[in-house]
């Protein structure tokens, strides 16, 4: 297993931008910059939290809003890691979808489903 790559998040308690969207733009750059590789293992939220002394759920919304718009990618018990954005924009867009669907406890089945309405709506 991969040592997790600690990613550089400096918090300002003096923004009015929430603590846990900060993370996420944080963790955004360094992906943009290329310091965060695809297939990287991010800490768990346990350790990026107690790093930055902030609560388990605030560092748990924050992977899980990066992993809505597909920059990150939780693996259960595996960890959560940096997902390849070099595909392209459908392929980006399919596995935000796909995400967000596991994320609402939605089967595969019934993604199509809705799919199937929806291209036919």
């Amino acid at each position: 297993m991969p040592i997790p790559t600690r990613p550089r998040v400096v918090l300002d308690s003096s923004s009015p931008e929430p603590v846990f969207a900060q993370i996420c733009a944080a963790i955004r750059r360094e992906v943009e910059v290329g310091r965060l590789l695809p297939g990287q293992r991010l800490p768990t939220t346990r350790a990026l939290a107690a790093d930055l002394d902030v609560a388990v759920n605030t560092v748990a919304k924050a992977y899980r809003e990066l992993e809505t718009e597909g920059i990150v990618e939780g693996r259960g018990r595996q960890g959560t890691f940096v997902v390849d954005t070099s595909g392209t924009v459908r392929q980006r867009e399919v596995l935000r979808f796909v995400t967000t669907m596991r994320n609402l406890g939605v089967s595969k089945e019934e993604a199509q489903a809705l799919v199937e309405r929806t291209w036919a709506g």
